[in-house]
């Protein structure tokens, strides 16, 4: 979940890695580093605890020229935050640098038997023993470093992307990659290259991109043609592809917070979303995975989701839709523990693989086991080249941009409108739906846009509201139906980036033990659209004021019912029920963020998480 820079050419370094740093920093900010080469051949390496920030102020004044380097934002799994444990790490000798994202999970071993060899070392980090190793390997053996790397890496267990820079060869950047993405950008006449755990730190300077695979290893020298071997030191062709990021996404655009920003995003997003997906007579929805692969994806036994967090709150709706509109029995699985209780999976199975970044490591295992197992994987992502899209027979990306802030937004209503679409497509292919209900609900789905612009006009009534239970100390989120999984996901919101306890529930569940916390402290945030289920949650409210909880209702415009009784109402436009939860999800999002931002957090990089899952 760190994030990678590199960069070698004819530039300065350090301005491009710090830049890249803030464009990364997404994916880790506990600490940060960066290993530059000077004119006269020596190594400084610079590491301080906290954000990029910190480090930059660290250098004030410090030799940081150099045409090449690296740099690194840290996620902490091994070893404290702290500038010691920060990368890069140095080799016994002083000649090497490396920085790593991922876990060797044998470092245990590999430092013991250093340290037999009279290896000191400084961290508590397994990143120092892999690049005490390479020097070992390479210095035993008079190697050069890209041969070092190989054979050291045929040693390790885990998963990583590295970085090494070696004094003796001091226009030279060796990279390699295994579960965790790495992405290299080559510079025009391949007089310099760039690095990053992602394309946006290098979209700046080239959108010509290579993404590395999994056993590869890549030499990035100036003047030179990109090389890249395998693990066996065959080489390989670079593919190069050519990257379409727009700049302006990887910046705030005068919000306060990327995830504000984000969220104003979702309408055009989700028209991105749909563009060449609903005709323009918006009586067809077409996706090309399901007319290229319609003979495995209309003769499944079953689907089975498997996603993390957000995303699987989104599979949950996924389940519903495709289940109630196509037919198609659907199961929903943590990719975390599908990957490790022994499924019951075969080559009648889809598996649907839903995630934002495409390289969640759970996830991607989990698509790895179904593949063993002859199931046929159909991926859902937004990041374009990432492991998941090439690890499966085909999918669709949800085409939402870059989501910079760490708690998901509009990743999520990205992954519920392509999962409409695949639910709508497969009900026409088989015939599922009545002629004048699919219309109906096309021709509703591609006005979604426009309701959610309505939806956001709510803010400042949210922002005002989200003063009121600032200091509350736990919340329940109710739900039935399609919005259940909305409720899930409002609550996960509020803890994310507020630290404020909070669960989601079936609305009709809170009888079998949670009603047991309601009093006068406990705000309780109901969606109580008017779908078929609105009697029942109008019930779960009445209980819910009995016990002088306080409401805050999601109702539709119109309601009177619920507006009488609850404390809040937050008014919505009408949407069909299997449509709603890409507009009950927005004001949950809203009343997060401000209640997040009245308690002064961090609302962009909140404690301990990271963007990108990348570890288990």
């Amino acid at each position: 979940m760190c994030g990678i820079v590199g960069y070698v050419g004819k530039l300065e370094a350090y301005p491009i890695l710090i830049k890249g740093l803030k464009r990364l920093e997404y994916r880790g900010y506990d600490s940060a580093g960066v290993a530059l080469m000077n004119t006269d051949g020596k190594l400084n390496v610079y590491k301080e605890k906290g954000k990029v920030s910190e480090l930059e102020r660290s250098v004030a004044g410090k030799d940081i020229s150099g045409h090449i380097g690296i740099a690194h934002t840290r996620w902490a799994t091994h070893g404290e935050p702290c500038s010691v444990n920060a990368h890069p790490h140095i080799s016994e000798s002083g000649n090497l640098a490396l920085i790593h994202n991922g876990i060797i999970e044998n470092y245990i071993t590999l430092k013991e038997k250093l340290q037999k060899k009279g290896f000191v070392f400084k961290s508590d980090t397994d990143t120092e023993v892999l690049v005490q190793l390479i020097e070992y390997i390479k210095t035993k053996n008079n190697l050069d470093l890209l041969t070092a790397v190989q054979l050291a890496l045929h040693q390790v267990i885990g998963a990583y992307a590295i970085a090494v820079l070696d004094k003796n060869t001091p226009n030279e950047i060796v990279c390699a990659r295994k579960s965790s993405p790495l992405v290299v950008g080559v510079g025009k006449n391949g007089d310099e290259y760039f690095l990053g755990s992602d394309a946006s730190p290098i979209i700046e300077y080239t959108d010509k991109v290579v993404y590395l695979k999994d056993g590869e290893i890549a030499v990035l020298c100036p003047g030179k043609e990109l090389k890249i071997v395998n693990m066996d030191n065959v080489e390989i062709s670079p593919e190069i592809q050519k990257v379409e990021m727009n700049l302006g996404q990887l910046e705030k655009g005068g919000y306060p917070h990327f995830m504000l920003k984000e969220i104003f995003e979702q309408p055009n997003c989700i028209k991105d979303c749909m563009r060449g997906r609903i005709n323009a007579d918006l009586d067809n929805v077409t996706l090309s995975a399901v007319i290229d692969f319609k003979k495995n994806l209309l003769n499944a036994h079953r689907f089975i989701i498997v996603a993390c967090g957000t995303s699987w709150h989104a599979g949950l709706i996924g389940k519903q839709l495709i289940e109630s509109l196509a037919r198609i029995p659907v199961e929903v699985e943590y990719a975390s523990e599908f990957r490790y209780r022994n499924p019951v999976i075969d080559k009648h199975d889809v598996v649907i693989a839903i995630s934002q970044s495409g390289e969640t490591a759970d996830t991607l295992a989990a698509v790895e086991l179904a593949r063993s197992k002859g199931a046929f994987i159909y991926g859902i992502c937004n990041a374009i080249g990432s492991s998941i899209p090439r690890a499966t027979e085909t999918g669709s990306y949800i085409h939402v941009g870059p989501e910079i802030g760490v708690a998901s937004t509009k990743a999520f209503t990205g992954q519920v409108t392509v999962l409409s679409l695949l639910a709508l497509t497969l009900a026409k292919e088989k015939n599922t739906l009545d002629e004048k209900e699919y219309l109906r609900l096309v021709k509703e789905l591609h006005e979604i846009p426009e309701k959610m612009k309505e939806v956001l006009k709510l803010n400042d009534q949210i922002k005002e509201l989200a003063k009121t239970f600032t200091y509350a100390h736990n919340f329940l989120y109710l739900g039935r139906g399609y919005n259940y999984p909305v409720a899930l996901e409002g609550a996960l919101k509020l803890k994310e980036i507020s630290y404020i306890h909070a669960e989601g529930y079936p609305a009709a569940e809170m009888k079998h033990g949670p009603i047991a916390l309601i009093d006068a402290e406990m705000p309780v945030v109901v969606v109580a659209t008017h779908n078929d289920m609105y009697e029942k949650v109008l019930n779960n409210i009445e209980e819910i004021k009995a016990r002088h909880g306080k409401v805050i209702a999601l109702v539709t415009k119109g309601d009177t019912e619920i507006c009488r009784i609850a404390d809040e109402s937050i008014k919505i436009p009408k949407v069909s029920a299997c449509l709603e939860p890409l507009i009950t999800t927005i004001p949950l999002q809203l009343m997060a963020y401000h209640i997040a931002v009245c308690k002064g957090k961090n609302v962009d990089m909140p404690r301990n998480l990271a963007k990108s899952v990348t570890v288990e």
